[in-house]
């Protein structure tokens, strides 16, 4: 009677725990890894970190509910024999407790110090901890039983084999995308028509992939159409809103670059051909490169620091200059010098959402408002570009690095803008999908568990309001926190641009799709990081790459799954061979 008690109590205490740590998992999901989806897009200046906080939760959460059941079958059963724990379903509650408590925890100290890791890798590590603790090495399904591509097509092999692979598909993708953006609009004579003409083509693209996305992965919904009638949808759909782009998009796009209405507002969209007919207005652009020197710019102004005019040593290196050298260091000083002018360039400073502490008690009305506003909006109300600008050991010389890479036309670059932030979106919403299952997967198996009394199926549905539960969870931890992360993405790594950007997206959201059609849990934070390396080698210098943060970040995803399979496997271990006093009656 006592260990019927006993087992219903700790039952009981599983599900409570699994429900505050899978919780933890899904924030720590949205404050690390989301980041990946919109760092290139706030660094690169085409959105505001609200307005991609924003959109990044309205994708992720739509993602994970509409389309994320399907990645959780690998993470609830791909990985250990839970046929094994039939006669015991408690146990395998416990180990998955274990798992996201170990994937939560690391996630936790990855996210404090700033390193962005891959969430898949944490609950894989966290599983298979467990498993190991629990059953054994024998117990973990290192690779799928049968022959051919059946064998790596399962299993522990199949997410080792998609780390390697995911980095390197993604970063031929966006090299392949940015080249062509390189050499098709940047580099032509009229770059500013060829990009109009472009525009409609990537829409085209990027449509299709999200289509081709709702159609493979399925959700809640039946998909009942044949090969050929798959393939006419998903061109069809996406010719569709190329031909809306070109009706609305354009035109708009049309009179803020060409004919320089910076007046207009995202709101005009819907207005479309009629804002054709609208008068002349004052320019006033915006520069995607404001902050960023050209190598140039950047020789000029270390020359004119290390010898001050009037200097004898700089009269001499000054002798020796080209008159070219000389007009870029005279032009350098010259804005130097008269520095208190504003410049058009430099993106103008904007009120914080919070705003200074007022003075008073803590209970007074205006200190109590501030606290409200402080902890809605502290983890957007942030300057995310100037902080990717911040110098440290893993920085180095920014100024230099991004240096190297070329400067192409502005009026080009903003058409790139609602490229970027589709292709953001594309990617927020397939990462909402595919990463929802690193905090549901084991956390289904618990609740399943405790309504049901028994192991799931491996086909087991799961319920929706617990795909809620996770996009909720990684919704919050990118609205508060996920600032941290972005921060140490973006310009640390590579100098930004819309186009660069556009092209890092599109890359890594072709790959997460491709695997999502494979059924294989890859990380997304590969993802676009074999991108961002693939568009930055397109400058032909391996040096406008910033090998420190990418080392520090390959780095993290070694250690990640042993992290987080020693605190899982050692804490499955504690208990059940903890000594088990008074339940033996």
């Amino acid at each position: 009677m006592n260990a019927g008690i006993a087992f219903a109590a700790s039952v009981r205490l599983s599900l409570a725990i699994g429900t505050i740590f899978a919780f933890l998992d899904a924030w720590n999901i949205g404050a690390n890894d989301v980041a990946n989806s919109w760092a290139t897009s706030v660094g690169s200046r085409s959105v505001t970190l609200i307005q991609a906080m924003v959109l990044a939760a309205i994708m992720e959460f739509t993602g994970a509910v509409g389309v994320g059941a399907r990645i959780t079958d690998v993470i609830r059963t791909g990985i250990v024999e839970t046929d094994q724990f039939r006669d015991n379903p408690g146990l395998l509650m416990l180990g998955m407790t274990c798992a996201v408590i170990g994937s939560s925890v690391w996630l936790t100290i990855a996210t404090r110090i700033g390193l962005p890791v891959s969430t898949t890798h944490s609950i894989l590590g966290g599983v298979i901890g467990m498993g190991v603790a629990s059953l054994g090495a024998g117990g973990v399904i290192w690779v799928k039983e049968g022959s051919g591509t059946a064998v790596i097509n399962g299993g522990v092999v199949q997410v080792f084999l998609a780390w390697i692979i995911a980095p390197g598909i993604a970063g031929v993708f966006g090299a392949i995308l940015f080249l062509i953006t390189k050499f098709g609009v940047m580099l032509r004579k009229d770059p500013v028509k060829m990009a109009l003409f472009a525009i409609p083509v990537y829409f085209w693209l990027t449509a299709s992939l999200i289509c081709m996305l709702l159609l493979w992965k399925g959700g809640s919904y039946k998909i009942d159409l044949t090969e050929p009638e798959l393939v006419g949808t998903i061109i069809g759909a996406g010719a569709g809103f190329a031909v809306l782009a070109s009706v609305f998009v354009l035109p708009w796009i049309y009179r803020v670059v060409v004919l320089e209405d910076w007046q207009l507002r995202w709101y005009h969209l819907p207005q479309g051909p009629l804002l054709l007919r609208r008068g002349p207005c004052p320019a006033a652009g915006r520069n995607y490169y404001a902050g960023h020197l050209t190598r140039e710019e950047l020789e000029a102004k270390r020359m004119a620091h290390r010898a001050p005019e009037g200097d004898e040593e700089s009269a001499s290196a000054r002798a020796g200059e080209t008159q070219a050298e000389r007009k870029v260091v005279d032009s350098v000083l010259d804005s130097e010098t008269h520095s208190q002018e504003p410049r058009n360039d430099h993106p103008i400073l904007k009120k914080g959402l919070v705003g200074p502490q007022p003075e008073g008690k803590w209970f007074a009305p205006p200190v109590a408002f501030w606290w409200v506003k402080k902890l809605l909006f502290n983890g957007v109300d942030r300057d995310v570009v100037s902080m990717q600008h911040k110098k440290d050991l893993l920085s180095g010389d920014l100024e230099e690095t991004h240096a190297r890479s070329a400067h192409y036309n502005n009026k080009a670059e903003f058409m790139y803008t609602f490229l970027q932030i589709l292709t953001a979106c594309a990617a927020s919403f397939t990462h909402g999908a595919n990463d929802v299952s690193n905090a549901i997967g084991p956390y289904s198996t618990i609740y399943q568990i405790w309504n049901e009394g028994q192991v799931p199926g491996k086909k087991s549905n799961v319920p929706v309001w617990i795909l809620v539960f996770g996009g909720a969870g990684i919704a919050l931890g990118l609205w508060t926190y996920g600032y941290r992360i972005m921060s140490n993405l973006g310009n640390k790594l590579t100098l930004h641009s819309p186009s660069r950007g556009f092209s890092m997206e599109l890359g890594s959201t072709v790959t997460i799709i491709i695997a999502t059609r494979l059924k294989l849990p890859v990380s997304t934070t590969q993802c676009i990081t074999g991108a961002v390396v693939g568009v930055g080698l397109c400058n032909g210098d391996w040096r406008a790459l910033n090998w420190r943060m990418i080392g520090w970040i390959y780095g993290g995803w070694v250690i990640t799954l042993p992290c987080a399979g020693i605190i899982s496997g050692c804490l499955m271990g504690f208990i059940i061979n903890a000594p088990r006093w008074g339940l033996e009656t």
